[in-house]
């Protein structure tokens, strides 16, 4: 049977983490802070558990593996596997600077897909910035000298932030979350990291956190970032629909709801939602109708046809294009 599944998340306490996703998203969990929570994920490390319907307590890993493409939709066939991870990010303090390999990369040394990946700022403190690739191009020689006498920081591009703002980070851009951001994640179905800088923080063991020097210098595009092209939202009858991003691994729309919201998911590709603020009440043709509330998570599987949201909201909408 078809139907929208809520979803539990697996959650992170990496050291930079804050209390945000619990305080302000509602996230029920044991840890002291809440770095992540992976609200859309069939990934080892972290597995999405199925709350609702016939298949609660299921991961969603296992009911993908069960039924395969027919929830999935004909354009995952592409995939060796489930294509995207999609998570909330509560940034208190600063993340070490890092970089994804490319696919390629990737496979020939870690033996998984590498990772490009798009941030949506939920919130952002006033004065917030990040780090997005460098203010102009450079050698690798430079870049590694940088990195050993810890002077990379006068070369890369921090660039300040505010609430709606959208980036898009192909893998090789060095990227950085910084203090006090809120972001929603929508990247490949990847954990592979390299870690350049960490401004000397000791991880729970009292230890320096692993650098991984040598991967970055293969794989870093050393030049200033492209800015991701940004539409305008489209009208469209009870809500806006605003494209953030388009790549080959996924496609994001940032819709705002004042009304109603008619999606239809196709048997091309399944539909994640993921609730941002507000709440609205999602409904199927012979499914049981579901409340949604600022943080849920839903998977719409592929072929389900027309679902409705109703109520005001805004909210994230992925799928595979």
């Amino acid at each position: 049977m078809l139907y929208p599944l809520k979803l539990k998340p697996a959650f992170k306490d990496y050291i930079w983490g804050g209390t945000r996703l619990r305080d302000d998203f509602g996230k029920d969990c044991d840890f002291d802070r809440i770095a992540e929570s992976w609200e859309l994920s069939c990934h080892p490390d972290g597995k999405s558990v199925i709350a609702n319907g016939e298949f609660a307590g299921s991961t969603l890993y296992d009911y993908i593996h069960d039924y395969s493409y027919h929830v999935l939709g004909s354009n995952c066939k592409r995939f060796e596997y489930f294509p995207i991870l999609i998570k909330l990010i509560d940034a208190k303090d600063n993340l070490s600077v890092q970089v994804h390999p490319d696919d390629e990369y990737a496979r020939r040394v870690e033996g998984q897909y590498g990772k490009t990946e798009m941030w949506y700022v939920i919130d952002a403190d006033e004065g917030a910035s990040l780090l997005y690739g460098f203010k102009k191009e450079i050698s690798k020689a430079e870049f590694e000298q940088r990195i050993r006498n810890n002077t990379l920081l006068e070369v890369t591009n921090s660039v300040p932030v505010k609430k709606g703002d959208v980036f898009f980070i192909s893998s090789g851009t060095l990227h950085a979350i910084g203090k006090g951001i809120l972001i929603a994640e929508i990247q490949q179905n990847s954990n592979v990291t390299y870690r350049i800088c960490d401004y000397g923080r000791v991880g729970a063991d009292g230890k320096p956190r692993q650098l991984h020097v040598d991967k970055a210098v293969d794989v870093t595009k050393l030049c200033p970032a492209v800015p991701y092209p940004q539409s305008d939202p489209k009208p469209m009858g009870g809500y806006t629909d605003k494209l953030l991003a388009s790549c080959d691994y996924f496609t994001v729309n940032a819709l705002e709801v004042d009304t109603q919201a008619e999606l239809f998911a196709r048997e091309s590709s399944f539909i994640s939602i993921l609730v941002l603020d507000g709440g609205c009440v999602i409904s199927a043709d012979g499914c049981e109708p579901l409340e949604a509330v600022k943080g849920d998570s839903f998977f719409i599987p592929a072929g389900l046809g027309k679902f409705t949201l109703t109520g005001k909201c805004s909210v994230l909408k992925t799928f595979v294009g």
